[in-house]
């Protein structure tokens, strides 16, 4: 069933990279232009342009399909406006509760889907070619563009389940008719149950020669020294950090509460009951993790939240490191088609520390899978074992991450069946009906305003006035 409040975007400009792109619904013609104002909620507009944008993404990644009719059209239309004035709600609403998506939040998942989509192009002029030829932009504006989207779509998120949490939304109760009803109004636009595995996995990260990490601490160590010494430490971290992500703010890592970091990490952030954190204002000793060697500048405290700067040294890795991490993928697949259990090996090599995911054993959509698992994928099925390379960490996106996977169902896919969305159907239909019972109340409390009439898209334009 369709997501009430998921947004397409993200998938839709992904999607645009490698797809051809649907011609829009025609809006039925009239003299306004993309500019004009389809709707008002409090102070906020939502203009035509911004409309025509969610109907297309919502048929490009087909979430809906591309009505035929005008009154099929018209319908699509007022609906995603419903859906765009609901979620304007709840996001006036996130601003009262003070809820929203910070970095540590949604950047990961960004820069996972930067790193996926440029794998897909040989080199970067044919990335940036790519990006402009679907009009987004550069690299920097495709990720700010993406960070905007996974930054709405999380705060939405975050603010249902508080409200849910604070009793504010209540799921609504479900019959069994009205699930049967809702899935034959929608089966006809249904796709069919695409593709699907589950699959295990153990991801090996190239680790560095005993030289090479010598090398980096000497380095690492060498400009301890030198900040000793009063060297500016913003100028020195630009100069000399090896981390993409904070090179160029000089080091800043912003506020990050416990757990946040690696553990050898939040150690001088937050202390344990060996060692006192550091002062604001302090220098750690050279610190050792799996990315490498740092050098941490505690600037200030706030209660459960600390801001820092960081300087980090890598080891060297070449070739030569990912032909043997190649090996040693290749040596864990024979040991676990031999008969390995896989916690044990998980235990050994999998690289827990990057942050991956060790088993996938919720379906998973074969298309909706990075591309370097889908020709992984590709041809096997179920007890199958496949290595493969992926992108490397957004720490080190040149250095390739080797997958050792097990398949553990396949699905071929097919049409969809009530029996098997049964559940899924009641589940939606009962957030939807508390999700909506709430906005609702909100409408009461806000000025909203409809000028679909101004397009041709509705008979009379409706507000409702902000209460008393």
């Amino acid at each position: 069933m369709r997501q009430f409040f998921a947004s397409s975007l993200v998938v839709c400009a992904a999607s645009m990279l490698g797809a051809q792109q649907p011609t829009a619904p025609a809006v039925p013609s009239s003299p306004a232009s993309l500019d004009a104002i389809v709707a008002v909620v409090g102070d906020q507009p939502i203009t035509r342009y911004d409309l025509q944008e969610r109907v297309l993404s919502k048929i490009q990644a087909k979430q809906v399909q591309q009505p035929t009719t005008d009154s099929a059209t018209r319908v699509l239309y007022r609906d995603v406006l419903n859906d765009m004035i609901e979620e304007e709600l709840l996001l006036q609403k996130a601003k009262d509760l003070k809820v929203e998506a910070t970095d540590a939040d949604i950047t990961p998942m960004v820069d996972r889907q930067v790193r996926e989509i440029k794998s897909q192009f040989p080199t970067e002029t044919e990335f940036r070619t790519a990006l402009a030829k679907a009009s987004l932009g550069t690299p920097e504006e495709y990720r700010k563009f993406l960070l905007e989207q996974y930054r709405r779509q999380s705060t939405l998120e975050k603010t249902i389940q508080k409200l849910t949490q604070d009793g504010k939304i209540v799921p609504i109760n479900v019959t069994d008719a009205e699930i049967t009803a809702a899935f034959d109004r929608e089966k006809d636009f249904l796709p069919p149950k695409p593709a699907s595995v589950t699959f295990k996995q153990i991801v090996i990260a190239p680790k560095p020669t005993a030289a090479a990490k010598e090398v980096a601490r000497a380095k690492a160590e060498s400009l301890l020294a030198q900040l000793k010494s009063g060297t500016d430490f913003e100028k020195l971290a630009k100069r000399e950090s090896m981390d993409p992500l904070t090179k160029e703010t000089g080091g800043d890592l912003g506020w990050a509460r416990r757990d946040q970091n690696l553990p050898e990490f939040d150690v001088w952030l937050f202390g344990n009951q060996f060692q006192l954190p550091l002062a604001p204002g302090s220098l750690s000793p050279v610190v050792e993790t799996p990315y490498g060697y740092h050098i941490i500048r505690v600037d200030r405290r706030q209660t459960g939240e600390v801001k820092a700067h960081q300087i980090l040294i890598m080891p060297k890795l070449d070739s030569t490191d990912f032909a043997r991490t190649q090996r040693l993928a290749d040596s864990v697949a024979a040991l676990w088609k031999a008969g390995a259990q896989f916690d044990t090996l998980a235990k050994k090599f999998h690289d827990y520390a990057g942050k991956e995911e060790t088993s996938i054993l919720t379906p998973f959509w074969r298309d909706s899978l990075p591309v370097s698992y889908q020709k992984a994928f590709a041809g096997k099925k179920a007890g199958d074992i496949v290595t493969f390379s992926i992108p490397g960490s957004s720490q080190r996106p040149d250095v390739p991450k080797f997958v050792v996977a097990q398949l553990q169902t396949v699905d071929e896919g097919g049409p969809q069946t009530l029996a098997e969305l049964r559940t899924a159907v009641r589940d939606e239909l009962a957030r939807r009906g508390g999700v909506r019972r709430y906005v609702d109340s909100l409408k009461k409390q806000t000025y909203v305003s409809i000028r679909l009439d101004g397009i041709g898209l509705a008979d009379a334009s409706k507000s409702s006035p902000p209460a008393p």
